[in-house]
C-alpha cells in the first residue's frame, strides 16, 4: 500500500485552465489525460517521481456524472469552487481492500487522446464522500500504463496536510500508529500533518519539491 496520486478538481474556469496554474506553478507540463466513459469526468495529469501523479479532473455534462460516485464527487467539488478533492493509495490486491470497506471494487477506464485504453479496478469513493479525510483504493491493470509514465517527473510529493484525525485514516486503511510516526510501515518520504478540522475534514494541501523549490498547493 502507497500513495499512488492526489485528486483536484478544476475551478470555475474549467479543467484547461486549471491545469494550466497548477502546471506553472509547479514548472512543468500537464498531460492531456483523456475522458472517463464510465465516471462523466475527463482529467489531466502531471506525472510525479515515485511513481505517483496529480489528476486534475473536471465533470462532463454526461448522466454519468450523476450517477458515478467519483463524479458525483468531483462535480460537488467542481461546484463548490474546485481545489483538492482526495487522496488515494494504491494496493497490489483489491480484494483486501474489499474485506475493509465491505463492498466491492468497480472497473474504472480512461481513454486516451492516443487511443490507449487505460483500466483499473478502485474502491472507496464512497467513504471519500462521506468522510473527505480518507483515501479511496486503486489496483492498475496494467503498470506500465500508470501515468507517471506519461511524462518527465521533476517533481516530488513529500508532504500532505488533512484536516481530520490520523486514528481515524489509519482504521479505514487497516493499519495501526500514525501517519508520520511509524515511518517503517507507512510512506516514509511523505510528512503527514493533521490539523483538527473546523468545518468539513479532508485534504487541505499538498506540498512538492521542484526544480525551483519547494511549493505548496
Amino acid at each position: 500500500m502507497r500513495i499512488d496520486h492526489v485528486v483536484y478538481a478544476a475551478e470555475p474556469d474549467g479543467l484547461v485552465a486549471t491545469s494550466k496554474r497548477l502546471g506553472e506553478q509547479l514548472g512543468v507540463d500537464v498531460v492531456d489525460g483523456g475522458l472517463h466513459p464510465r465516471f462523466g469526468t475527463r482529467n489531466s495529469l502531471i506525472p510525479l517521481s515515485r511513481h505517483r501523479f496529480i489528476e486534475i479532473v473536471e465533470p462532463l455534462e454526461h448522466p454519468a456524472s450523476d450517477k458515478a460516485p467519483f463524479g458525483q464527487a468531483v462535480k460537488a467539488c467542481s461546484e463548490s469552487g474546485g481545489g483538492w478533492l482526495g487522496w488515494v493509495v494504491e494496493v497490489l490486491d483489491i480484494a483486501a481492500a474489499e474485506r475493509l470497506v465491505g463492498r466491492e471494487a468497480v472497473p474504472g477506464n480512461r481513454h486516451r487522446p492516443d487511443g490507449v485504453e487505460v483500466t483499473w479496478k478502485q474502491l472507496g469513493v464512497k467513504g471519500l464522500m462521506s468522510d473527505p479525510q480518507v483515501p479511496f483504493f486503486i489496483q492498475w491493470d496494467d503498470d506500465e500504463q500508470h501515468p507517471s509514465h506519461d511524462g518527465r517527473a521533476s517533481v516530488d510529493l513529500v508532504a500532505m496536510q488533512i484536516a481530520g484525525s490520523p486514528v481515524r485514516v489509519r482504521e479505514w486503511l487497516g493499519l495501526t500508529g500514525e501517519p508520520g510516526v511509524d515511518r517503517e510501515e507507512w510512506e516514509p518520504q511523505v510528512d503527514f500533518d493533521f490539523a483538527a478540522p473546523h468545518g468539513t475534514p479532508g485534504l487541505l494541501s499538498v506540498t512538492f519539491t521542484t526544480l525551483g523549490g519547494e511549493v505548496t498547493i
